[in-house]
């Protein structure tokens, strides 16, 4: 098996000897591989899947943040969790971190309809108990809960800022730092009651050994970022230690999703044919007439 600092993205095959994605071992063959193409006419409501429930996510911290070598990533402490959204258990967040181009619609890793976005967050859960009972785990499907938020430019995000601030303290592998600000995660998050539209299916992690053990929540609404926020992540961080290699592009191909249902949360509503105003005019009309 090869080891997990042998493997990269196309970007990094091309400048050293790494592994590029087709060549990832592991599970990284297998058929129920992520990231997929959703086609959101074709994903099936399923009504069980309702409101997520968020704990600790409004709850402050100074997050401590690192470079890994492959993307930045946000330690998350051991009193955040999320249950509801129709998951089995709660789950316990461990980290997040992020996907990226310098291009805005090459950098997220699921596309909808086709359309990628110019990043994605990745908030990643680990099922409640699951340490303590490894055995089990490695025959579920749902082991980690994976929220995906796909990131589009935009206005300035000022909960945002505070991760974005401190890229320059890490720009080389292995570096980590502290946010010089307190921010809770519901700060990085489009508001609560957009978060009722989503998509969900059955897949893996993203980064060998790309284990089929994850519970994929895509989101509707995407993040809001500010085109210069996005390019900082480009800008300031590298994939190796001489910082030769801006680190951009961190994003595995798109999978086959095969016989895998997608679900969404719940059918949008009908829209109406006019604006409301244009429908209610003729009665409005109408009832001048009658009163004079």
């Amino acid at each position: 098996m090869v080891g997990e600092s042998h493997w990269c993205y196309d970007i990094q095959a091309k400048e050293s000897s790494c592994l590029e994605p087709d060549k990832w071992s592991g599970s990284c063959q297998g058929n129920n591989q992520s990231p997929i193409n959703i086609v959101t006419s074709k994903a099936h409501v399923n009504h069980s899947l309702g409101s997520f429930s968020f704990f600790g996510y409004d709850k402050k911290h100074s997050w401590s943040v690192q470079n890994n070598g492959h993307t930045v990533m946000v330690n998350l402490e051991n009193n955040i969790s999320i249950a509801g959204g129709g998951l089995a258990t709660r789950y316990w967040a461990k980290q997040l971190h992020l996907h990226w181009s310098q291009q805005l619609d090459k950098g997220s890793e699921h596309s909808l309809d086709g359309e990628h976005f110019a990043m994605e967050m990745h908030i990643v859960h680990e099922k409640e108990g699951i340490s303590r009972n490894k055995k089990e785990a490695k025959n579920s499907k749902d082991d980690i809960a994976v929220l995906a938020f796909l990131v589009e430019a935009g206005s300035k995000n000022d909960g945002f800022q505070a991760l974005v601030e401190v890229l320059d303290d890490i720009p080389k592998p292995h570096m980590s730092t502290t946010m010089k600000k307190n921010i809770t995660l519901l700060d990085l998050l489009p508001k609560e009651e957009k978060l009722k539209h989503y998509f969900r299916y059955l897949g893996s992690l993203t980064t060998p050994d790309c284990s089929e053990t994850v519970v994929w929540t895509v989101f509707e609404e995407p993040i809001q970022l500010q085109e210069e926020q996005i390019q900082a992540f480009s800008q300031k961080l590298f994939f190796n230690e001489e910082k030769t290699l801006n680190m951009m592009d961190n994003v595995r191909p798109l999978q086959r999703r095969g016989q895998r249902p997608v679900y969404k949360s719940q059918a949008p509503g009908l829209p109406l044919p006019l604006p409301l105003p244009a429908l209610l005019a003729p009665t409005l009309i109408l009832m001048a007439s009658l009163l004079h």
